[in-house]
């Protein structure tokens, strides 16, 4: 007897089912893909015992020929590609031609269909040892159903690894999420044991489509994010979306949607570069929200690594990269108080164009903001001038008279010439005029849409972190020789690595010389580093070039020192400010870039509204 031999066709699709099929949610993303790529404006999903039972959806797309029905059921069997060249290219969903033929060799398949060209629908069903399809006339308008019963049922072994009906439902929901996030301009429509669960309509504009997000996402992401739209024109790069504030920020990455030609994906690179992106601003252990879209040529990406097609292969990385983490790290920089208070009794918030021709989207809610000051000797309570307000020039002294208050000890410690309020001027700053402190800690200030308060020492540390790094910047990246050089054991790429781009690590301060195949020489480090472990950086920067293609671990390093210099140079819990001294931290919280938190990721400041002030005291009830 032979001991190769070739596999049954339902042996093969059921060896295959088991990388596309996992769950009831999988069967549902395939064919939820297939009526997108089909064109569909209206997809109609019935579901029955978490989809175990029973899964049917409906679309109003293309339909399938007559001709097609039970080639579309084959293995390997697809409309979306013809040669090699497509594939290089793919901008449809699907591709493989495997989903049809896995469900259907792992359960009860029918599948209906009628195009606009034909006076009647057929439908196909395809089940049994041999899976032979079974064609047959049927009623049906244009468009597709599919009706999936009894998944694994002639495989016992994967169906004892599903879970409970909620478990799969909640699977199924979110692959639907996912879906309608990628596709606003299709309607959605769920419903679970007979029991409406989702309708979504289609939209168009903005507004329209963050009221989808919030039906999805709940109120409170769209209420903390910040819509952005960038595009690069030298790369033919577009990322648009929404980002969560970094006060919105959550114990798990459930809320993370990243899209690449509306395919949702995970990918290292993208993650690595999000990451970065919010590294300075997020509390430890903490994940940020957002739903971004990344548009480029379909060249420059490979969807063909999975079978499922979550992960993709840019060929690219590097710029992507680049691209995804400059363009967050610099909306996040410019989220300061003047983008965040929005006064709820007033009209709705608006669009204003943000730095670099950025739209910020205002978001209303908490956010934060830094400052900076020295000490000086003035009292508390130290009454305004004029009529004894604080809007408009009533503090106009004394914020001039802040600047004469005490001569920083050094530079990194200067605040900035305070913001100088117009003569005459009825609109007070975003963050308002100081009124009191609270036990040392807290400046509470008012503004046009109600109170504000600011941990001052957080706030305080902000500015001092964000002026250190500035200088940092300007002086660049002073080196110091090593005593003793250290040599460090790497693999032979990795040295390739340092041997091609002396310039990367020469510009982060050091100076490496290759000693062999697989050997590195450290002989210069930067002065601020200087006692840090020198071998444990330089393998990490190349354990970042090899994976992502660039490295911010030297600069990550020594903002980390910077950050607890701040710390510890910031104002501490306690010390008693004069008016003049609040009124020029509110200043220079809303001229400091990342001003929403402090080095660990704590909020700096917050809002109370007049109306939840209102509602505190049951006014007006």
């Amino acid at each position: 007897m032979t001991r190769i031999h070739l596999l049954s066709p339902q042996l093969a699709n059921q060896i295959a089912a088991g990388e596309v099929v996992e769950r009831p949610a999988s069967v549902v993303k395939e064919l939820l893909e297939n009526s997108l790529d089909a064109g569909a404006r209206k997809i109609d999903v019935d579901i029955e015992n978490g989809g175990i039972k029973l899964i049917r959806l409906r679309d109003d797309g293309f339909g399938i020929d007559k001709e097609d029905l039970a080639l579309a059921l084959s293995r390997h069997a697809t409309s979306k590609i013809l040669q090699l060249q497509d594939l290089e290219a793919v901008a449809s969903l699907g591709f493989r031609g495997e989903a049809l033929a896995s469900i259907s060799s792992v359960a009860r398949l029918a599948l209906t269909s009628r195009t606009a060209e034909q006076d009647a629908a057929w439908q196909v069903r395809a089940e049994g040892r041999d899976m032979e399809a079974v064609l047959s006339p049927a009623a049906h308008p244009q468009g597709t159903t599919v009706e999936v019963r009894d998944l694994f049922f002639n495989t016992p072994a994967r169906r004892k690894f599903l879970k409970t009906e909620q478990t799969e439902f909640r699977h199924l929901e979110e692959v639907i999420k996912r879906l309608a996030l990628s596709r606003f301009d299709v309607a959605f429509n769920l419903q679970h044991n007979g029991r409406r669960v989702q309708q979504l309509r289609p939209v168009d504009g903005e507004q329209a489509r963050e009221r989808r997000l919030a039906s999805l996402l709940g109120a409170a992401f769209i209420d903390q994010a910040v819509h952005l739209d960038v595009s690069a024109e030298a790369s033919g790069l577009r990322l648009w979306g929404w980002i969560g504030l970094p006060t919105y920020s959550r114990s798990q990455a459930d809320q993370q949607y990243f899209f690449v030609n509306g395919r949702i994906i995970r990918d290292k690179v993208v993650t690595h570069a999000v990451r970065q992106a919010y590294a300075d601003v997020l509390f430890s252990g903490r994940h940020p929200a957002f739903v971004l879209y990344l548009e480029l040529d379909p060249a420059l990406v490979d969807v063909n690594v999975h079978p499922t097609k979550h992960e993709v292969r840019f060929r690219e990385s590097r710029l992507v990269h680049d691209f995804i983490f400059r363009t967050l790290h610099r909306v996040i920089a410019d989220l300061r108080p003047k983008s965040a208070v929005v006064d709820e009794s007033a009209a709705p918030a608006v669009e204003g164009p943000g730095a670099d021709g950025l739209a910020l989207r205002p978001s209303v809610g908490s956010a934060g903001g830094g400052g900076g000051f020295s000490q000086g000797r003035m009292p508390l309570y130290q009454s305004a001038p004029g009529s004894g307000g604080y809007t408009g020039s009533a503090v106009r002294e004394q914020i001039a008279a802040y600047a004469g208050l005490h001569e920083p000890a050094s530079p990194l410690m200067r605040p900035q010439q305070p913001a100088m309020p117009q003569a005459g001027a009825e609109q007070a700053p975003p963050l308002g005029y100081a009124i009191a402190q609270l036990h040392g800690v807290y400046v509470l200030a008012q503004n046009e849409a109600g109170l504000v308060l600011v941990d001052m020492h957080a706030a305080h540390e902000r500015i001092v972190y964000e002026r250190m790094k500035t200088a940092w910047d300007e002086d660049k990246m002073r080196s110091q020789p090593l005593l003793v050089p250290v040599s460090i054991s790497v693999s032979e790429r990795e040295a390739d690595l340092a041997e091609e781009r002396p310039e990367l690590f020469e510009r982060l301060g050091f100076k490496i010389e290759r000693m062999g195949a697989d050997t590195l020489t450290v002989r210069e480090v930067p002065v601020s580093l200087a006692k840090a472990d020198a071998a444990q950086l330089v393998r990490d920067v190349l354990a970042d070039l090899v994976v992502f293609g660039s490295s911010q671990r030297i600069e990550q390093s020594i903002n980390e020192l910077l950050a607890t210099m701040a710390c510890h140079g910031a104002v501490r819990a306690n010390r008693q400010l004069s008016i003049t001294e609040m009124n020029a931290l509110l200043r220079d919280m809303e001229a400091t870039e990342r001003s929403g938190q402090c080095n660990h990721g704590r909020p700096t400041w917050t809002q109370l509204s007049m109306a939840e002030l209102d509602k505190l005291f049951m006014r007006g009830q």
